[in-house]
């Protein structure tokens, strides 16, 4: 069953950036679609980013222009950029493969962001 593995959250003034990693196993990492989402407290999980096997990227209107969305197909690893950041980004985020557009059903533990104003 595929395996994710969150990393890079943190607390971070608005208008600074981090770098978040998604590690993925028990996959076929190369030939998958990839995405970010997030889940702000008392707010649905929403997608923030995606990129596919062909590297061609997606952003959420929220997000374009300030994130940027990457994968290491050697490492099996999906990355996010996050520039610019304010405090309505603060949320868990989390990554998942993505098959016709959807999310599986198996989600990682995410990984906290937190920005301060």
């Amino acid at each position: 069953q595929l395996q994710l593995v969150e990393s890079g959250g943190g607390l971070v003034q608005a208008g600074g950036s981090l770098i978040l990693s998604c590690a993925a196993s028990r996959m076929i990492f190369s030939i998958t679609n990839m995405g970010w989402y997030r889940q702000a407290p008392g707010k649905q999980r929403e997608m923030v980013a995606s990129i596919s096997r062909y590297g061609f990227t997606n952003y959420a209107d929220s997000v374009k222009d300030r994130f940027t969305i990457s994968r290491d197909d050697a490492k099996n690893t999906v990355y996010l950029q996050m520039n610019s950041l304010k405090p309505e980004d603060t949320a868990v985020y989390y990554c998942n493969a993505l098959d016709g557009g959807l999310p599986r059903n198996n989600w990682g533990q995410g990984t906290q962001v937190t920005v301060s104003s």
